[in-house]
């Protein structure tokens, strides 16, 4: 089978498309990671996510996420084509600052849980999910 010219160059512009998707994804979440944080530095301590190593479904993916004293917790799935899930605003009579729910994945990635505690800093944990049968459309 012998290709032209014109179809080749179809073909190279279709791989460079699909090559850049999975980076606009990421994009978008460090889009809503400095829209939430303000940009303010991050810390790692005192925040915990709960999630399974693997998935078999990506479609309901049980997600864990508690960080005490904390005033919102914010939940992203770094490879979804919407990275933002959920977003938890505690009020000052709440008994616990966590929450837990099922998420939709579209395939293995990460999944970002950020909080913003009362002193106005931040803190932020990962854990990557891995996806047997994608939920987004996969």
């Amino acid at each position: 089978m012998s290709m032209t010219r014109r179809e080749t160059l179809f073909l190279a512009m279709g791989s460079a498309v699909a090559a850049t998707l999975p980076f606009k994804a990421f994009a978008e979440a460090d889009a809503a990671i400095a829209a939430f944080t303000g940009g303010a530095t991050v810390g790692s301590e005192g925040i915990t996510l709960i999630a399974p190593e693997i998935a078999e479904n990506g479609n309901t993916v049980p997600v864990e996420v508690s960080a005490p004293g904390a005033e919102s917790i914010m939940i992203l799935a770094a490879g979804n084509p919407t990275p933002g899930v959920a977003t938890f605003n505690f009020g000052p009579l709440a008994g616990a600052q966590s929450a837990s729910t099922r998420i939709r994945l579209a395939g293995t990635q990460d999944v970002i849980a950020i909080a913003k505690m009362p002193d106005g800093s931040f803190v932020q944990t990962s854990q990557e999910v891995k996806v047997t049968i994608g939920g987004c459309g996969g």
